[in-house]
């Protein structure tokens, strides 16, 4: 069966001129998750809207016709753990996985996406090109900017390709350490034409992004997803999609959403708001009347994640008039101290009353996202997170209630970057476990032990790239990673540098080059604050 027939597209590719650059898009996954990311749908469109340009798609278990000499092969990276397709994807390709070891018959290797964005260190040998940042301007610019160079040397595309605003070339930045085993002493640019740092790029327009393509073939079958905001306007210490993505934006209701909705509807009747915070749009009274209208009685729409204090009865209503039957919120503990210290701007109060009303408004369950192990955290935060589920069953009784938990994981460019893995996280998840069972709560740990490999690669720096591939040659399982440190010892710091110990303010942290929208003062001033 071909997967690519079954697509609805929602835009048409144009008409290319006579020599475009060959150039394959690939996505780590498989076909049903590629085509689910938004991210991956918009940048493949985006090159498929260029004359200059003729892009090929790649999953795991699936391809279109590739070309024999591609310039650029690119990567949408978005789950930290995929990195293992990558380099699986890159063999099939026939390209060394390390940009070193690549020539003049070898394509580009560019790569982008939230993992990129947030820290490429851990896998920037493999890659010899970074974008980063929002694709709007970004992507233009780098296909432009390659245009120019296109019939140069390799080294001197790289070099030339270095000068662009948000395109990062790790191959072009010496790293130096104190030790082989130790901290990072400096993060330079090898010669003075390449710029100290590189930073992110930001769309700021009121436009976002809509879904280019619909299939029933996608994990969410035949969805149809819109943005409505990016970035989050709360800024919880930890939150790397917050921080990571400011300023927080809005899509217009007229230039944007409404718009976006017309063109999806005639393809589908399923829509998926997305963005952090979606009920905190200012228009969002006014998005939810208009879906509330008699002739989209027959569509479903699910919404992303939303802010505790914004779950009134209307939209509870309105969710279950939409064949939605549960929402999703992100309280993160019932402790009132440790969503202070987190910069959590919620009362216990609106927790309550976010369940009463969405029992009222019809829907069947409420989901929590919850975290252990978050800075100064001890057992009665968790005692009092138990405790707010007990009230919670106690107000809404016909709800199914889901606590999801996850352990704190330290994320680059936030404020609790420095801030190691409580190595107590694990008993926490037990305990919750055991007492939230007895009251009959639906508890859903994330797994403690791949928490620490996403921090270790959250934190990681260059040195990772041979454990990574060491890993990935040893099975890829939890155990690979403790024998590929083991062999490795004295080469690269400990997993505990990495994982659980607290960073020194002032340390080089490996993505000190990389700049986003706030500097490091801000951030410890953020982090001073209580």
């Amino acid at each position: 069966m071909n997967l690519f027939a079954q697509e609805k597209l929602l835009f048409t590719p144009a008409q290319k001129n006579l020599n475009p650059i060959p150039l394959i898009f690939a996505f780590p996954n498989e076909y049903t998750v590629g085509i689910t990311s938004l991210g991956y749908q918009l940048v493949w469109a985006n090159f498929s809207l260029r004359d200059d340009v003729v892009v090929s798609r790649l999953f795991m278990d699936v391809h279109e016709n590739l070309p024999r000499n591609p310039e650029l092969v690119g990567f949408s990276f978005s789950w930290e753990l995929d990195y293992v397709n990558i380099l699986n994807l890159l063999e099939f390709l026939n390209i060394p996985i390390y940009a070193k070891d690549r020539n003049e018959n070898h394509p580009l290797v560019f790569g982008g996406g939230p993992v990129f964005t947030a820290n490429p260190e851990p896998f920037a040998d493999f890659f010899d090109i970074i974008l980063l940042g929002d694709g709007e301007n970004l992507l233009g610019n780098f296909i432009d900017s390659y245009q120019q160079i296109r019939q140069s040397n390799r080294n001197q595309k790289l070099t030339h390709l270095a000068q662009t605003e948000g395109v990062y070339i790790p191959s072009l930045y010496y790293i130096n350490y104190q030790e082989k085993d130790g901290q990072i002493e400096s993060i330079k640019p090898v010669n003075n034409h390449i710029p100290e740092t590189v930073e992110k790029q930001t769309y700021r327009g009121n436009v976002l992004s809509a879904s280019t393509v619909v299939t029933e073939k996608a994990a969410w079958e035949n969805i149809y997803m819109i943005e409505v905001v990016r970035s989050c306007p709360e800024m919880c210490r930890f939150c790397l999609a917050s921080y990571l993505t400011l300023p927080f934006r809005t899509a217009s209701l007229e230039a944007s959403l409404i718009p976006a909705i017309e063109r999806g509807l005639k393809v589908t009747n399923r829509l998926g708001l997305l963005g952090a915070s979606v009920t905190q749009h200012p228009e969002f009274e006014s998005l939810m009347d208009y879906l509330l209208q008699p002739k989209f009685d027959d569509i479903r729409v699910s919404i992303a994640s939303v802010r505790t204090n914004t779950i009134t009865e209307k939209l509870a209503e309105f969710l279950t008039k939409r064949d939605t039957k549960s929402i999703t919120i992100a309280i993160e503990s019932g402790s009132a101290k440790i969503r202070q210290l987190i910069n959590k701007k919620l009362e216990n109060e609106e927790i309550i009353q976010a369940a009463i009303n969405a029992q009222a408004g019809g829907l069947k369950a409420l989901k929590f996202y919850g975290m252990v192990g978050l800075p100064e955290e001890d057992l009665s935060d968790i005692d009092a997170t138990i405790e707010m589920m007990a009230q919670v069953k106690k107000v809404a009784p016909k709800l199914k209630v889901t606590l999801g938990c996850s352990t704190f994981v330290p994320k680059s460019h936030t404020p609790f970057q420095w801030f190691g893995v409580n190595s107590e996280s694990k008993k926490r998840l037990q305990y919750l476990e055991k007492n939230l069972r007895k009251i009959g709560v639906d508890f859903r740990p994330e797994s403690y032990s791949w928490s620490v490999i996403q921090a270790l690669i959250s934190r990681g720096d260059r040195r990772l790239s041979k454990l990574l591939e060491l890993t990935r040659n040893y099975g890829d399982s939890l155990g690979s990673y403790k024998r590929a440190f083991k062999e490795l010892k004295g080469e690269i710091p400990s997993l505990d540098y990495y994982v659980h110990e607290n960073w020194q303010i002032g340390q080089v942290l490996p993505w000190q080059h990389l700049k986003t929208a706030l500097s490091e003062e801000t951030l410890i001033k953020h982090l001073q604050q209580k």
